[in-house]
């Protein structure tokens, strides 16, 4: 324990942590239903939308002969090539068109169901976009895919908007940024297990690629049974209901102690501090010259996380390991490092973001970006003149996606 904490023995007292004992008020904090609710609701979530930005990857030869079979059938020749590489760009492609229809739907959803109810509503549109694509191939309808594809799109729009609001508000405040980061070691678990299943071993074979998108139900289960046990966000009960006894009621079964004045408190101080506040447009936020900078660091930051081109990279990561010349039966095995470096990254930012803070990491991992497509971009275009060159691309992906794990993905 340091001197200050020393000479002040009645911090302690007071709800401070002495800073010679860190961790100590963390590890009360964090009540076993605490951790039920952050897993229950990742697992059915934020699993669910790294799991869809892997799983299109190793089934792409069946699901594309499939699509010429269908067609086929119907026009009675085979599909043009133009036609099928459309039709295939747009099958990637609708899933991010989904989740920001998802995202623009959040606001009604969550201020009239609350956040335990809109993850809840939501589990319906991933158990019908599961059974959709799951049913393509029998029903004959690629279409069925497209669309089951779409509507997981809505599903992850709303589940990444809904879910950390929720757990930042079930939370107390000393292990919010702890909490935080469920959400994003659960993507990139559910990226790799959409690697894993889509092994030829495995799910990743002509017969079986439709039950890839049949277990995307089984998370959406879990939390369907699961989550109705867990209480409302007292924050939301306390600003939207105006239940301050079901609030503290809440909050009493989340962090598992009777005395929750402390937290009710604060989330009441919240609550006035809100209502003093007065709302602007966006054009009158973008006029402003108190908040420019802010706006500028916000929209530079996140056109960067969105057009640094990762998820090309997840969803064409067979493509190019094969235009690379890397051979069709390793594919599937060093597509499943990708997935493991991301999970390996993730945790290494959770461990040391609080260290080093967010602004290095952001600008240490999109630099190493930046320089890892140049060096990818020279490695392609030059991958016949020596045989060793195809290896360099594949650590040169693998850097890329630990890159953005380790900074701007967290």
């Amino acid at each position: 324990m340091d001197s200050r904490a020393r000479a002040h023995p009645g911090a302690a007292k007071r709800g401070r942590t002495p800073r010679g004992t860190p961790g100590r008020r963390t590890r009360k904090d964090w009540s076993c239903l605490l951790l039920v609710a952050s897993f229950v609701g990742a697992f059915g979530s934020s699993f669910l939308y790294g799991y869809n930005l892997s799983v299109v990857n190793a089934p792409t030869p069946y699901i594309k002969a499939f699509y010429n079979e269908s067609w086929e059938r119907r026009h009675g020749h085979p599909i043009d090539p133009d036609t099928l590489t459309l039709l295939w760009s747009v099958t990637v492609s609708i899933f991010a068109i989904g989740g920001l229809v998802g995202t623009l739907m959040v606001k009604l959803i969550g201020k009239v169901l609350g956040r335990k109810y809109t993850l809840l509503v939501n589990n319906g549109f991933a158990i019908s976009a599961a059974l959709l694509m799951a049913c393509s191939l029998q029903a004959g309808a690629f279409e069925m895919l497209i669309v089951g594809r779409f509507i997981m799109g809505v599903d992850g729009g709303i589940s990444l908007s809904v879910l950390p609001m929720y757990l930042n508000e079930i939370s107390p405040k000393e292990i919010r940024g702890a909490l935080g980061q469920v959400t994003a070691i659960f993507i990139c678990i559910g990226v790799f297990t959409g690697q894993l299943l889509g092994l030829p071993e495995l799910l990743g074979k002509e017969s079986t690629w439709p039950y890839l998108f049949g277990v995307i139900a089984v998370p959406a289960l879990v939390q369907l049974v699961s989550l109705p046990f867990l209480p409302e966000s007292p924050r939301f009960l306390l600003f939207e209901k105006h239940d301050q006894a079901g609030a503290e009621k809440a909050f009493q079964t989340f962090l598992g102690k009777e005395d929750v004045s402390r937290e009710v408190e604060e989330v009441l101080a919240e609550s006035r501090v809100q209502r003093n506040i007065q709302l602007v447009s966006v054009l009158e936020l973008l006029r402003s010259p108190f908040v420019r900078w802010q706006v500028i660091t916000v929209i530079v930051t996140m056109a960067c996380y969105q057009l640094c081109g990762l998820n090309a990279i997840w969803f064409y990561t067979n493509s190019i390991f094969g235009k690379a010349g890397i051979s069709p039966e390793k594919i599937p095995y060093i597509t499943l490092s990708t997935g493991g470096i991301e999970t390996l990254a993730a945790i290494f930012s959770g461990l040391v973001i609080e260290r080093l803070g967010r602004r290095p990491l952001l600008i240490g991992g999109f630099g190493l970006m930046a320089l890892f497509f140049g060096i990818i971009t020279i490695t392609l275009t030059f991958q016949d003149h020596a045989p060793w060159i195809p290896y360099l691309s594949i650590v040169c992906i693998l850097a890329i996606i630990a890159s953005f794990c380790s900074g701007p993905g967290f």
